[in-house]
């Protein structure tokens, strides 16, 4: 199930949110510039390396890796789900709790998704890069925070696929899901034989921002029931 639009109304323009994927952006076009042999010895010194990160997880250099390799990329396949999730769903948590706070979500998100996939992995040497685990977190916080908002996604159905709306409970809970049984499954079984996904850095990132929504939202005003539905009213209206 790939989401393609969430009929989600905001406030105000998601300048942090669109900063955010801006950044992925020029930074994976310059992974693409290098050539091979330059780009594996950037991403070596550059990237989360769980081994090094476990020797001395609160290092200085270790919360610059952390933070470096959120912004690396693996591929075209990689960037581009990566920055589609990060597109649809982030610009309603900054929304609702405003540009720092937001910013402050994605990162620790981002950490906690790391430090858990090196528990998980603490003998690991492989380059582990990518904001999946803060972008998991951002869907995280949304399931909390809008679980009945409609998201139109491509749904397949045998040989064929199908453009449905579904709930975001539906397609975010069938994402960590699928994350949680990918990731049980990789247990124990070597990171080159495991198709190079850090499944656990997923969970961590996810359930890092539910309990951070969770508790936002009981410090956090939010709106009503009714003042989200006007809101969604008059964003129909002027389409």
């Amino acid at each position: 199930m790939l989401p393609i639009q969430d009929l989600n109304p905001t406030r105000r323009f998601p300048i942090t949110n669109i900063a955010l994927i801006a950044i992925n952006v020029i930074v994976f076009l310059w992974e693409i510039s290098l050539p091979p042999e330059a780009l594996q010895q950037q991403i070596e010194q550059l990237a989360v390396i769980p081994k090094q990160i476990a020797a001395a997880p609160f290092a200085l250099e270790s919360i610059l890796d952390i933070v470096r390799a959120m912004f690396l990329h693996g591929g075209w396949d990689h960037i581009l789900g990566n920055m589609l999730y990060l597109y649809l769903f982030g610009d309603n948590i900054e929304d609702r709790f405003g540009m720092i706070p937001y910013l402050i979500i994605y990162f620790v998100c981002g950490f906690a998704a790391t430090y858990l996939q090196v528990v998980i992995d603490p003998n690991s040497t492989i380059p582990n890069i990518g904001a999946s685990g803060a972008i998991a977190g951002v869907l995280g916080a949304y399931l909390v925070l809008f679980p009945r908002v409609t998201v139109r996604a491509i749904v397949p159905l045998g040989y064929v696929s199908s453009i449905q709306n579904v709930p975001a409970i539906i397609v975010l809970g069938l994402w960590f899901v699928l994350q949680l049984f990918n990731g049980f499954a990789s247990l124990g079984v070597p990171a080159e034989y495991g198709g190079g996904v850090a499944f656990f850095a997923h969970i961590g990132g996810f359930v890092a921002g539910v309990l951070i929504a969770f508790v936002l939202m009981r410090i956090w005003p939010q709106p009503s029931a009714d003042a989200r539905q006007n809101l969604l009213y008059e964003r129909v209206a002027r389409r």
